[in-house]
Parts: structure tokens; sequence; C-alpha cells
């Protein structure tokens, strides 16, 4: 059995949501969405810039930018924004690495000296909607047609965003959900020296690790030092759950009836799947010391030429893999390449993530709310999605004789294009872009992100909570998710048997009160498929 350290990583997608219950509306009075009204020097907002002829200045609240040596304040792409929409901002920028530290506790409080907020969180617990901090929207939607328009086109995500008293309070950026997700990788120049495809099933994939575990894949004389995989423990429930039919990555599934069960709880599919991982276990294929893998080890292996299969976000195949193996030429042939997710007893599929990322509300407390609330509805505009994605035509990028674009040289800087203020998500509700990101890889990167696509599924939706719910989740679900987590590893590595013990194990589950969190649950997905029309 070969030897190998790894180290653990967290990664992956949040998946809860969270609340309300009653928080008056602010602003139109009426309840209904207020129209468009005049500024003071009688200019009308219709979704275009400017927001307002007559100037004004905003307070905002939110973070700094993830590369500290970035002034996202003074970013061009920023400060261009405002410029047009005729605001001058007034910034309280907090650290970006303690942002949510330090803004909980003002939220918290109320004391929050600001017209526009980015939260900390999606709010899943409603403790700052059930405060009324925040306006209600819609109220405001008739002065919101960039907004509202976001919201038609995107109906579940409108259906995330509606409260329990039907009201929405935030304006959200979004990630590519679907595109450039965590997928199987493998090095193709292994793969051709075995004379085989990338595997489509669990039987094949099992036959090639067994290959490269015999083999001298890397030809350096040593046919013990290959690691046939290196798979981070938290990324197991992608790479292998959906083949027996299981939503392991948050947990909770809903069958299309809409029945919401707990698949760890599974009897039948969680202990294949639980079996088919301790058989890779006792074969040595997967690593004595496999919840410890972290992804600096991965990358050092692939470095190293010592791995044939990986699973990461796709966004690492050419940017954080590929390009440390000592022969890639830029080249798939020379690479560490996406294929099609594994399939087993079920058909196999990726697991996406949620569309919606940080969000932004208006202070009730605010005395511009409707300058607020304009200025968020031209921030969410195409318009101003263009900068955040691409920049300004001729300094960030070119436009191809095709119409399609091309960032500059300097562009290709990512320390510059940072500081240019690209995705400038940290003070404005960005949407990341698949078009700018396919440019940023290896062409034959972005063609096989285009073909997995097809694979990517949509996560447990982030649904908002009653505070009922959210006590009682609270209180149980930590319990729950440490017991699952202990025995997932006890079962693969053979400290406990599944013929004695698993029956134990989910009788554990409902003394800690998993059918209440299921009952919950239900309800929620029952909300959100409300909302969503179904």
């Amino acid at each position: 059995m070969k030897k190998r350290r790894l180290l653990s990583v967290l990664s992956v997608i949040c998946l809860l949501g969270a609340v309300l219950a009653g928080c008056g509306s602010s602003g139109s009075g009426s309840g209904g969405a207020a129209e468009p009204t005049a500024d003071a020097s009688g200019y009308v907002y219709t979704g275009e810039a400017p927001v307002t002829k007559s100037g004004g200045s905003l307070k905002i609240l939110a973070s700094t930018s993830n590369y500290s040596n970035v002034d996202i304040s003074n970013a061009p792409i920023v400060k261009r924004v405002f410029e047009e929409a005729g605001v001058t901002p007034e910034w309280q920028l907090l650290d970006f690495n303690s942002y949510a530290d330090a803004i909980t506790p003002m939220l918290a409080s109320g004391q929050v000296d600001a017209d526009i907020v980015k939260l900390p969180d999606s709010d899943p617990n409603q403790v700052y909607l059930k405060s009324g901090m925040f306006v209600p929207l819609d109220t405001y939607f008739g002065i919101m047609p960039n907004f509202s328009a976001w919201l038609e086109a995107h109906p579940a995500q409108k259906a995330e965003l509606t409260a329990e008293d039907g009201h929405i309070y935030y304006v959200p950026g979004t990630y590519v959900a679907h595109d450039y997700q965590p997928c199987l990788m493998y090095n193709q120049v292994w793969l051709d020296q075995a004379g085989v495809s990338a595997p489509d099933n669990l039987e094949d994939f099992v036959a090639l690790l067994r290959y490269y575990q015999t083999h001298d894949m890397n030809g350096n004389g040593d046919p013990n030092d290959e690691i046939p995989m290196s798979i981070m423990n938290d990324f197991l429930p992608y790479m292998f759950g959906p083949a027996f039919g299981l939503g392991l990555v948050s947990g909770f599934q809903a069958y299309a009836q809409g029945h919401v069960s707990y698949a760890f709880a599974d009897a039948e599919n969680y202990r294949a799947y639980l079996e088919f991982l301790h058989g890779l276990y006792a074969e040595g294929l997967l690593e004595v010391e496999f919840t410890s893998l972290d992804r600096d080890q991965v990358i050092s292996r692939i470095a190293g030429d010592l791995t044939g299969v990986a699973f990461d976000f796709s966004w690492a195949m050419s940017m954080m893999y590929s390009n440390v193996l000592p022969y890639y030429d830029g080249s798939e042939h020379t690479a560490f390449v996406g294929a099609p997710p594994l399939s087993g007893p079920s058909r196999g599929f990726y697991v996406g993530r949620n569309l919606l990322s940080d969000m932004f509300g208006v202070n009730a407390a605010s005395e511009k709310i409707e300058l607020a609330v304009k200025f968020l509805d031209f921030a969410m505009s195409d318009h101003c999605q263009d900068y955040y994605q691409w920049g300004f035509e001729g300094e960030t990028y070119t436009v191809n004789a095709d119409g399609s674009r091309s960032y500059t040289e300097q562009a290709l800087n990512n320390d510059w294009l940072q500081a240019f203020g690209i995705n400038p998500a940290f003070v404005f509700p960005a949407q990341q872009s698949v078009e700018a990101t396919d440019i940023l890889v290896a062409p034959w990167h972005a063609r096989i992100n285009g073909e997995l696509r097809q694979y990517v599924r949509d996560p447990w939706p982030a649904i908002y909570a009653t505070t009922q719910e959210s006590d009682t989740v609270n209180l149980y679900l930590t319990d729950l998710q440490t017991n699952v987590a202990e025995n997932a590893t006890a079962f693969i590595n053979g400290t406990k048997d599944l013929n004695t013990d698993f029956d134990a194990y989910l009788s554990g589950l409902e003394s800690l009160n998993l059918g209440e969190v299921t009952a919950i649950r239900q309800k929620q997905y029952d909300r959100y498929r409300k909302a969503l029309g179904q």
C-alpha cells in the first residue's frame, strides 16, 4: 500500500438561507411600489445614468478588497460608477478579512450610520430583517427598473430572496453557478500512457486507479511513488455521492414530488456509498490519511508528477494544477483535464453553487432612502455589470473583429486588473461572468468548462427560515453534522463495521432530533416552491 500524507481543506457551498416575518415597509407608505419621482432639479431616474442631477452623497458601509494592495474606493471602475450616477460616496470600508466580526456587533446594536450596507452574510437567521433595520425594496420597485427586471429574469433567485412576509430586502451579487464548479480532473499524460479515456463509471474508475498503483506512471524508475488519486476529504461527497443518488453536499435533498430527506440517513444508498469508499481505502486507493489532505499538498504532488486524479473547483484545472506539471506546454494533451462525472447505481452529476453572493441593503434609518435605492438599482444595471466584468474598452479590453472581447496585455496582469476594480463585489452587487472568466484560462480549459456545464445541477436552495426554525436547526444541526462526519470516517477506515454498526448509526441520528430538523427543511422547501410558483 502506497504511503501518502494529506491535510484537510474546506470548500464548498454555504447552502442555507433564512428569513423573516413582518418588517414594516418604509418609503412608499402605501405598501405598493413607489413610482418614479423627480429630484430637486426636476430629473426623473429611469434606470440609466445619472441617478440624480441634483448631486448628493451616500454613506457606504462595505469591505476593503481581499487584495491588501488594492484601494477599492479609488479603483477606476468604482469611481466611474459614482461619477456617472452623479453621487459622491462617503466610504466606511472595514477590513475584508475581519468584516463579519467587525460589522456584526454594529448591526446587532443598530448603530449603523450608513445609507447602503453590505451584509456580512445572507442574514440566515433573519436577525437584521426582524429588527426592521432594512427597507423592503419591493415597495420601491417602481424606481428600481434594473433590479425588478433582473428578478423577473431569475425566478429561482427571486424566490430565494423573498422573505416569509412576501417582501424582498436585499440586492445580491452573483456567482457563476454552473460554470467552473468542482469536477474530476485527470492527468492526460497518465491516461494516454494507460491507453484509456477518462472513465465515466465507478467500475472503470477503480480499474484505472489500480493500474496507476502498480505502474511507473511518471517514468522515474520507481513504481511505488505514484499516488493514484489525491482527493481532499471535503470533496468526497461531491465526487462519489451522486453516483449513489445522494445529495451529500448540503445533506438535504428533495425528490421530484417535493419530499425532503436527509441523504446521510439513507439506509440503502448511503451505506452503499460508504462500502465503496471503504473498498478504496482497503486497497490503498484512498490513502490512510485521507481526512487531512489540503490543496497545497495536492499541488505539490502534481508538480512532482506523483498523482493521476484530482477533484477541485474547475478553476484549478489550468490555473493551479496543469501549470505546475513539469511537462505542461499549454495544451490539454499535457494538462490536468476535467471530465464528466462518474455514474454508479445512479447517473452521475456535479453540484453547482448557489447563484446568490454578497447582499446589499438600504438602511431604514437613512435620510436618503430614495437616492440609496436608485443608486443600488443603477449599480445592478447591465451597464454597470459590463464595467464590473470587463472594465473599459481600450484600457482593460479590446473588441475583436467577430465582436468578442479580449483583455489587453496589461489587464492580463491580475494584480493590475484587481487594482483597476474588476469584479468589485466588496462594494457593489457584482455579477460574475462566464465569458470574462473564459479568457483568463487556457482555451482548452474554457472549452471543457462549457462541455461540463450540462452535468451541473443546482445545490440545495437558499431558503429563509422563521425564528423558531432557526432556533431549532441551530440547536440540533451541528451535533448531527459532527456525528455524520465522525461516523463516515470510521466506516471508511474500518474503525466501525458497516455490518454491525450502521443500524446503530441511523438510530443515533434519530436520537439527535433528525426528524425535527428534516421536518423544518420540508416546510422551508415547501415555502420555496410556493414562492417559485410550483
